[in-house]
Parts: structure tokens; C-alpha cells; sequence
């Protein structure tokens, strides 16, 4: 049963950097203060009288929780022991930088009730994250996720393609050595300008071009499809929308509230328009759960393959697997998988994300 997650946002907290993307108090839509012991009791309580029972874990996002002094880690996680210890709350996850983890460290977080640690990855081409400002490497990233690992912990890897220096294929390579390095899952957030940023100041000046939306969702198409290939689980494609990221914050960038959405239907997209013809005329059946993507955001597959003069009739079929189709023609049924009848070319990317810098 997938847990509820109480969210409490370390604002920029303990980072050495700030890196030219970052302004983790818009991104969070929270401010710098940390959440005293009566704030996170409080709200633990409340989420858990909704949760259904539901597991409830604890969560600390936007910062870079182990590189805040040794104290305040300890005082963070201290309210949350009895609340493990009689079983109201499951387990702790938090985020951090990749340079900031040490098999000690580690250990002493497993023992404090974290079973999960995300690490700020963004990209594992050095080249990328030199000119972005994050100020470790990628082997750093690298060591990390194996470090995390080593100690029987979850270890999650946030990646950013549309960096300053990024390419589709630095953005594949850095999910291939995430995938090699032994990562449970990972994240993708498209990089967006946001207001006050040196990313902002850079592509004001022309010095820097980020993904429009159409690009960052043919990459994100690609990068998800080696994910689902590799049994990755991708729990989120790009930044969550709340408060602080809006058209006022977001100046450019591949920003979508259903950016994710966008992503999942575009596979089914392809994957129906790979078989289907021009004038066809065709029912296509896919898991219940998998309608909404099959039809694409606000229809837009339907719409698109409409354009080719293809009629489609959309049904569902409990048997079939949630990556799989079925299409119905004249002459029988048809499976498709989205993992093994999909097919990407690296090189089709490469031209319609031509203006990746």
C-alpha cells in the first residue's frame, strides 16, 4: 500500500551552493525557517487522521538535510522516534547533495528510522554540472548511490536535463550511470528559468537557451522509455505546482502543471500512431488505468491521429497489462508493449531538440 507522505520543506537549508538554477524558496513555496518539534507533530497528526490507514512516512524536501550541522539533523529527526517506535509513522525520507553522504552518516540515519535518501544528481556529465554551479562531480553522484545502497537504504537520483551544456545524449548517458550505479528510482525535472536566478540573468542575456515545452517532453519521452526498459520507477516527472511556481516565478523552460501526463500519453501516442495507417479504422483496448493516457492530455493522441484520417474507438480490457495495447482490426487482435514495440531513435531527439545549449 503506497504510503502518505508528510512533506516538511527545508528551504535551502544546509547547501554550500547556490547553483544557477536554484531558488529553493520558490521551487518549495517555503521559507527558510525549519519546522520546530510542535509544527511537526502537529502536522503528522492531522495527515494521519486522513490517511485511511494508510502508512504514513515523513518526508524533508529542498534541501541538503546531512549537510546541515550534526545538531539540527538530530533535532529534526528526534520528535519522529516514538512515533516509529509505536509504529504512527513508517519511515523517514529526506533529500541531500551527492558530496554530503559517508557510509557513517548513513548509518546513523538508518538507525534514526530514514529508509530513503534522494540525491540531487541533475546530471552525471561533469561538463554540465561545472556550469551550472553544483559543485561536485558526477563520480560523486556515483559513489553516493553505491554508498547508499551498501547500507540497505533506498537511494533515489533527481536528474535535470535541459542544464547549461546538456545534450539528449549527456541526458541519456546520465540516466544510464544512475541505472548502473544501482539507483531505485529517479526523478526528472526539465530545467526551468526561474525570476531571480543566474539562469534567469543568463538567458536574458542570450547566453543561455532552455527547452521549450515540446522539447523537454520529446527528451523526457526518451529518457522515461530507457527507465521503463530498465525497470526504473520515474515517481515524477517535473516539479510539483503549488504557489510559488506560477507564470509569474516561471520566466521559460519545459514547465507544465501536467508535464508528466504529457510525457506518459505522448508513449501511447507513439506507440498506437507506430501501428496504425492513414484511413485506418480501429478499436484499441488498454487497461483501465491507462485511458486517459492512450487518449492523450485533453485528446490530443485522438486529435493527432485524427489528423492522418485515423478512427479510433477507445475500450478497455482488465487482462492486459498496463503497458500494453490491443488493437482491433478487421483481420484479428493485435498487441503492442510499450516497452518492447516502442522504439526511440537518439537521433530523432537530437533534431527535435535541436536548440538543447
Amino acid at each position: 500500500m503506497k504510503p502518505v507522505t508528510v512533506p516538511f520543506f527545508i528551504s535551502h537549508q544546509g547547501c554550500p551552493h547556490t547553483c544557477v538554477f536554484c531558488d529553493q524558496r520558490t521551487i518549495s513555496g517555503a521559507g527558510g525557517a525549519l519546522p520546530a518539534h510542535v509544527e511537526i507533530l502537529s502536522k503528522i497528526a492531522a495527515w494521519r487522521s486522513g490517511a485511511g490507514g494508510r502508512p504514513v512516512e515523513v518526508a524533508f524536501f529542498g534541501g541538503s538535510f546531512t549537510a546541515l550541522p550534526e545538531m539540527i539533523q538530530d533535532d529534526l529527526l528526534a520528535p519522529l522516534q516514538p512515533l516509529l517506535a509505536c509504529g504512527e509513522i513508517s519511515s523517514v525520507r529526506l533529500s541531500t547533495r551527492p558530496d554530503c553522504i559517508d557510509p557513517e552518516r548513513v548509518l546513523w540515519l538508518k538507525n534514526h528510522g530514514v529508509r530513503t535518501i534522494e540525491l540531487g544528481v541533475q546530471s552525471m556529465d561533469d561538463v554540465v554540472l561545472d556550469a551550472s554551479g553544483r559543485g561536485h562531480t558526477a563520480a560523486a553522484s556515483e559513489a553516493a548511490i553505491r554508498c547508499i545502497k551498501r547500507q540497505g537504504v533506498l537511494a533515489g537520483a533527481q536528474l535535470m536535463p535541459g542544464l547549461p551544456g546538456d545534450t539528449p545524449h549527456s541526458s541519456l548517458m546520465s540516466l544510464e550511470r544512475v541505472i548502473s550505479a544501482g539507483a531505485d528510482f529517479v526523478r526528472i525535472y526539465p530545467t526551468i528559468v526561474i525570476r531571480g536566478t543566474e539562469l534567469a540573468r543568463r538567458y536574458g542575456a542570450g547566453e543561455y537557451f532552455p527547452l521549450s515545452l515540446e522539447q523537454g517532453v520529446t527528451l523526457c519521452k526518451l529518457l522515461l522509455h530507457r527507465a521503463l526498459r530498465a525497470a526504473l520507477p520515474v515517481i515524477r516527472i517535473g516539479l510539483q505546482a503549488d504557489e510559488g511556481l506560477n507564470a509569474d516565478t516561471v520566466l521559460a523552460g519545459c514547465w507544465h502543471p501536467s508535464l508528466g501526463q504529457l510525457v506518459s500519453s505522448g508513449l501511447y501516442g507513439d506507440l498506437v500512431g507506430n501501428y496504425v495507417a492513414e484511413g485506418d479504422s480501429v478499436e484499441v483496448f488498454c487497461h483501465p488505468s491507462r485511458l486517459s493516457d492512450v487518449a492523450g492530455h485533453k485528446r490530443s493522441n485522438l486529435e493527432r491521429l485524427a489528423g492522418r484520417g485515423v478512427r479510433i474507438r477507445l475500450a478497455t480490457d482488465m487482462t492486459l497489462d498496463k503497458k500494453e495495447i490491443m488493437i482491433k482490426r478487421d483481420n484479428g487482435y493485435f498487441r503492442y508493449n510499450l516497452v518492447n514495440d516502442l522504439k526511440y531513435s537518439i537521433n530523432e531527439v537530437y533534431q527535435q531538440c535541436a536548440r538543447i545549449h
